[in-house]
């Protein structure tokens, strides 16, 4: 039986991780942007986008119009 080792690092509000030694990849909670052979790479891209804040979830407003 063989044991996964994760590696994970955080940037700019990204998740940067590799698993098993595996590809380096750039996520979002929920999406994957992109993978790459080097953690460097990784990193760069990571570096490169927008700072990432996770949008919180709000109901909608019942905004009413005054005619």
């Amino acid at each position: 039986m063989s044991v996964s080792m994760l590696n994970k690092m955080h940037m700019n509000g990204y998740d940067v991780l590799s698993v098993s030694n595996g590809p380096w990849r750039v996520c979002t909670q929920g999406d994957q942007l992109g993978a790459f052979a080097s953690r460097e790479e990784a990193l760069a891209f990571a570096a490169a986008l927008p700072g990432y804040k996770s949008r919180a979830k709000r109901p909608a407003s019942n905004q009413t119009t005054v005619k």
